[in-house]
């Protein structure tokens, strides 16, 4: 299975995918521990994660399934999210709030 195919078999077999440098226990980045914290504070407590630091193939690869540049990405349902000031700038607005409990059931 190449890359793009296992990346697009995360996203969609599970709710809610992170793809982040480091894991939600131990973020090796400003922006992941954002994002993670982010998710925990919509009730998400599980959710798909991939650390990229661990998948060089994946690291890139991500960049170019999303075409988006940056990591954390976060996918919800299969659908591409943004990154960590997409996720602030929607859970201010209490949009990833609804987002993820219409599509994951959490929240």
């Amino acid at each position: 299975m190449d890359v793009q195919q296992l990346i697009k078999e995360q996203v969609t077999s599970n709710p809610v995918v992170l793809y982040m440098k480091g894991t939600p226990q131990f973020p090796q980045c400003g922006f992941s521990a954002v994002s993670v914290q982010i998710l925990k504070a919509c009730g998400l407590s599980d959710f798909f994660s991939v650390n990229v630091l661990e998948a060089p193939e994946i690291r890139s690869g991500i960049k170019e399934f999303a075409n988006w540049p940056t990591i954390p990405q976060l996918y919800v349902g299969g659908e591409f999210i943004g990154g960590c000031d997409i996720m602030r700038e929607m859970y201010e607005e209490g949009e990833l709030q609804k987002l993820l409990q219409d599509q994951a059931g959490v929240c």
